[in-house]
């Protein structure tokens, strides 16, 4: 008999809900982890299951083993970070609309892959060399807003708007180095929108143990950013040093979003929206929650990822154009962008 069984009455079911519904959670992960597997090109639904079961021709099996599964694991972790770093930069900031993408971090983390690429340093043939500049860029980013906040970086609203600036700033030096190098735009185009194309198993072994790794120590931080959540003077008061509670932090979701952007590029809105959905299912409890949004952060993004390949599927039939390839960054945008508007709507009538 468990704990949880020895606990009567409400208290009890209290206890197991959030078990049910994060079961429930990682079995949709699992379905749209086989959505994804199975929804490319180049192999059937049916090649794809003799491979699973052992058969298929080399050439299925090259494209399922050697493509297909590293693709849909980069998909499924890079979810996962970038739900738990917005998640974990929203309770740090006290601000919802703090997500990755306009607190520097990702725009930071897209000029170090441009910049190495363009440069010639770095390149889709070198993950290795990209995931180092991506983590750099992320880093300066941060860095820079944190030098540019100041005295002020304790303030959520005040580091909110500066991480704005930063995002625009950055972003803007972006575009100097694409017109520095016009001949690297096609190579970069991706770091800009988001994909996870191409992505082999030298981008999975990089980004696990790393993602493993910050993944943990952001769950060991759900305390203190529990209380954050609360407010600087109930935290205080709670005997937690907000200021370093609140550094170590951002230094893990820098982290974490370093590492998904240099694996899959800007994915837009991921970040921003599933702490929200996170904390409508799992409650304010931020050990329960984390795991949650990591767990939505990588069925949201797994889910695009197989939506965008059944789309550039039926796209290239109907339009005959073989090499047409719908980046799932492109329909994490145009989603999330249509369910802020949405709910910001709503709020409005409320008010």
């Amino acid at each position: 008999m468990t704990l949880i069984e020895t606990v009567p009455g409400p208290a009890g079911r209290a206890l197991r809900a959030p078990g049910v519904r994060m079961a429930c959670l990682a079995l949709l992960v699992a379905v749209v982890a086989c959505a994804d597997l199975f929804a490319g090109r180049g192999v059937t639904p049916d090649g794809v299951r003799e491979v699973l079961l052992g058969g298929g021709d080399p050439t299925a099996e090259h494209i399922v083993l050697q493509l297909r599964l590293p693709r849909l694991l980069v998909a499924l972790v890079a979810g996962a970070c970038l739900g738990v770093a917005g998640l974990v930069l929203q309770s740090a900031l006290r601000n919802p609309l703090a997500g990755p993408e306009v607190t520097g971090v990702t725009p930071g983390a897209v000029l170090g892959a441009v910049a190495a690429t363009g440069l010639g340093l770095a390149g889709w043939e070198s993950p290795t060399a990209v995931v180092v500049a991506a983590c750099l860029g992320g880093f300066a980013g941060a860095g820079l807003l944190w030098l540019l906040a100041g005295r002020e970086a304790g303030d959520p609203e005040q580091t909110a708007v500066y991480g704005v600036l930063v995002s625009a700033v950055l972003a803007g030096l972006t575009a100097v180095v694409l017109l520095v190098a016009p001949g690297e735009l096609g190579s970069v185009v991706q770091w800009l929108i988001g994909s996870t194309e191409g992505r082999v198993w030298q981008h999975w072994n990089l980004l696990w143990p790393w993602s493993a790794f910050w993944g943990a120590a952001a769950w060991l931080l759900a305390g203190p950013l529990t209380l954050l959540r609360c407010g600087d003077e109930q935290a205080s008061a709670a005997g937690l040093a907000t200021g370093r509670g609140r550094g170590a932090a951002l230094v893990c979701a820098v982290a974490l979003t370093a590492g998904a952007v240099s694996a899959v590029g800007a994915l837009g809105f991921v970040g921003l929206l599933v702490p929200h959905l996170a904390l409508a299912v799992f409650g304010a409890d931020l050990r329960i929650t984390l795991p949650g949004a990591a767990l939505l952060g990588a069925t949201v993004v797994c889910g695009a990822d197989a939506a965008a390949q059944l789309l550039s599927r039926l796209l290239a039939t109907a339009l005959d154009a073989d090499r047409l390839t719908l980046p799932v960054g492109a329909l994490t945008t145009f989603v999330g962008a249509g369910l802020l508007m949405v709910v910001a709507r709503r709020r409005a009538d409320e008010r």
